[in-house]
């Protein structure tokens, strides 16, 4: 889609070529279901109709909107700008997939590092004071991690959120 945008729009200064083509890009992609054909005639449209009640945003176009290598170059980058959204629809669903594949890679390594560290002063704190609030057995907890810690305070919280 940037090789195209290079060679279209020769007589225009790279403001004008900016505006006209991020004007049909976001035409393009609220009308995906139509054709480039289609998105082209509605885009000469509305310009001619802007054009006429002289409040157009490009009234550089007045004098090009009918020539045939502007609209050539318009349906050629709307082509452009429909494989552009197509193939980024494609996309996503392998993008979603990475996007969870690294949330339950930093889980794991989160989990790693836990289950190599000491339990923390507020977990050990937590933890007898729920066991003399359900009146459970305290486990000697200097030998476990701070991951066993968490698994057994979520365990207790488990089982009692259920009776409660």
């Amino acid at each position: 889609m940037y090789e195209i945008k290079k060679r279209i729009y020769k007589t225009f200064d790279n403001t004008q070529k900016n505006a006209v083509c991020n004007n049909l890009r976001a035409l393009v992609k609220q009308n995906l279901e139509l054709t480039s054909a289609e998105i082209l005639d509605k885009f000469v449209e509305n310009e001619k109709y802007y054009l006429e009640l002289e409040v157009s945003r490009f009234p550089f176009l007045a004098d090009c909107i009918d020539d045939s290598e502007f609209l050539a170059d318009t349906e050629a980058y709307i082509k452009e700008c429909i494989k552009y959204y197509n193939y980024k629809a494609a996309q996503k669903p392998l993008i979603e997939a990475q996007k969870e594949f690294e949330k339950k890679k930093r889980k794991f390594v989160q989990e790693f590092k836990m289950s190599n560290e000491k339990p923390t002063k507020k977990q050990v704190y937590y933890y007898t004071k729920l066991c003399k609030r359900y009146n459970i057995e305290l486990r000697d907890i200097n030998e476990l991690s701070k991951l066993d810690v968490r698994n057994e305070i979520d365990r207790i919280l488990n089982e009692h959120s259920a009776i409660d």
